[in-house]
C-alpha cells in the first residue's frame, strides 16, 4: 500500500533515529549503583564496599547475627533495609553496639565530623549485655528514620557529638535496658512520630540546644519519660506520655527558654512534670489526668515560670451526677517548692488533691495565681506570702 508521508512523520522517525537507546555502555555521569549487600558475604564487608564520596548500601530481608558493631566512617552514605524484615541481632556481650557510625579519628579528636548519614528501614535487638543498638558519634546532619530498636543491654539510640541538625523520625524504641534515645551535645534536633515502650527512660536530651519533640507516644517506662539538662530553647509538644514509674518530664541543670505544651500526661506514678533547675519556661495546654504524686511541680531552683490554660483532672466523667471511671488513684495538682517568679493563671483544677496549688518545703515568692478555676478540689489553694492569689473560682461538684 503507498503512504503518502507527511513533513510532521519525517520529522518524528528523524527524532527517534536519533535518540541513543540506553545500552550498558551508557550510564548517567556521576551516578553510583546501589551496593546490595546480599552480594557480600557479611554486612561489613557490604559497608566497606562504599567508595570515599558516599553510597547507598540496599539491605535484603533476612536474619543477620552479629557479634562486633557493623563500623561505618564515612559521610553521604543511605542505608536502607526490607523494614522489620531485615532484622540485625546482636549477639555481643561486651557492651558493644549493633552499629557504631563515627569518623576513623573520633576516639583521638572528639571534634571531628562526618556528614550526612541516613538510617531507614530496618531492626535491630540485642540482648542484656549488649550495648545500644545504634551509635552514631560525631556525625553531622544524621538522619534515622523508620527503625525499630528494641531489647538492647544499652541505649536503643545514642547520638553524641552529633551536632548540627540530627533528626530520628518514625523510630520504634521499644524494652532497651537504659535510654530509648539519648542525645548528648546536639544541636536544632528533631524527635517526630516516634513510639517509645518500657525502656528504662524514654529520651534524654543533654548539654544540648534547641530539641523540637513533637508528636510522639511514650509508654510504660520503667523510670521517666523525658530528661532535659542544660539544654537551651527547645519544645515539647503534642506527645502522648502516660504510665512512667518515674516523672514524665524532668527540666534539670540549667534549663531555660524551654515550651511545654498541649501534651497529655497521664497516670505516671511519681509525677507529671518536675521543674527542678528551669527558667523563663512556659507550661501550657498540657493535660494532665490522674498524676497521683502530683502534675506539676516547680522547685527551689526553678524561676520566670509560666502557667497557663492546663487541665488537671481526675477520672471525673459525670454529667448531672457525679460519675468516674474506676481508678481510685488521686490526681495530684500543682507544688511549688521554694519556687519565684512564677505566673499560673486560666487553669482549671479539677479533683485534685490534697490541693488545687499546694506549697511545701521552702517558702516559694512572688507567685501569681489569678484567673483559676477550682471544681471539687479537697483543699483549694495554700496561702502565700509576697504573692498574689485573687480571682479564682474555688467550687463545684
Amino acid at each position: 500500500m503507498h503512504r503518502n508521508w507527511t513533513t510532521p512523520m519525517i520529522l518524528t522517525l528523524a527524532i527517534l533515529a536519533a535518540t541513543p537507546v540506553p545500552c550498558a555502555e551508557n550510564k548517567l555521569q556521576g551516578a553510583r549503583p546501589a551496593i546490595q549487600a546480599i552480594h557480600y558475604a557479611t554486612l561489613q564487608a557490604a559497608l566497606d564496599a562504599i567508595p570515599p564520596e558516599g553510597g547507598k548500601v540496599v539491605l535484603p530481608a533476612g536474619t543477620f547475627e552479629i557479634d562486633k558493631p557493623l563500623l561505618l566512617t564515612r559521610g553521604d552514605v543511605w542505608i536502607e533495609g526490607a523494614g522489620t524484615a531485615t532484622h540485625i541481632k546482636n549477639l555481643n556481650e561486651d557492651g558493644e553496639p549493633a552499629f557504631r557510625i563515627a569518623p576513623a579519628e573520633y576516639a583521638e579528636n572528639p571534634k571531628s565530623r562526618i556528614w550526612r548519614v541516613g538510617l531507614a528501614r530496618f531492626r535491630v535487638t540485642g540482648n542484656a549485655k549488649s550495648g545500644a543498638g545504634i551509635e552514631a558519634l560525631g556525625v553531622n546532619e544524621i538522619l534515622i528514620e523508620s527503625v525499630s530498636v528494641s531489647h538492647n543491654g544499652g541505649d536503643g539510640i545514642r547520638l553524641a557529638d552529633c551536632y548540627e541538625d540530627p533528626r530520628v523520625i518514625g523510630a520504634l524504641l521499644t524494652y532497651n535496658a537504659a535510654v530509648g534515645l539519648n542525645i548528648l551535645r546536639c544541636h536544632d534536633i528533631i524527635v517526630s512520630a516516634c513510639q517509645f515502650e518500657e525502656n528504662q527512660d524514654a529520651l534524654h536530651c543533654i548539654d544540648s540546644f534547641n530539641l523540637c519533640m513533637t508528636g510522639n507516644n511514650l509508654d510504660d517506662h520503667l523510670r521517666d519519660g523525658i530528661v532535659i539538662e542544660n539544654t537551651y530553647g527547645s519544645v515539647i509538644s503534642g506527645n502522648m506520655i502516660e504510665e512512667c514509674q518515674g516523672r514524665a518530664i524532668v527540666l534539670d541543670r540549667d534549663c531555660y527558654g524551654i515550651t511545654i505544651s498541649a501534651n497529655v500526661i497521664a497516670h505516671n506514678f511519681s509525677g507529671g512534670i518536675d521543674l527542678r533547675d528551669a527558667h523563663g519556661c512556659a507550661v501550657s495546654a498540657n493535660t494532665f489526668t490522674i498524676n497521683p504524686a502530683g502534675a506539676l511541680r516547680i522547685g527551689p531552683d526553678s524561676s520566670r515560670i509560666t502557667v497557663a490554660g492546663n487541665n488537671f483532672s481526675d477520672s471525673y466523667i459525670g454529667a448531672g451526677q457525679v460519675k468516674r471511671r474506676q481508678d481510685d488513684r488521686a490526681a495530684g495538682g500543682l507544688i511549688l517548692e521554694g519556687a519565684a517568679d512564677v505566673s499560673v493563671s486560666g487553669n482549671v483544677f479539677s479533683g485534685t488533691s490534697p490541693k488545687a496549688l499546694s506549697a511545701v518545703g521552702a517558702a516559694s515568692r512572688r507567685i501569681v495565681f489569678n484567673g483559676n478555676l477550682l471544681a471539687a478540689t479537697q483543699g483549694g489553694q495554700a496561702e502565700l506570702a509576697d504573692s498574689v492569689l485573687t480571682g479564682n473560682i474555688d467550687g463545684g461538684r
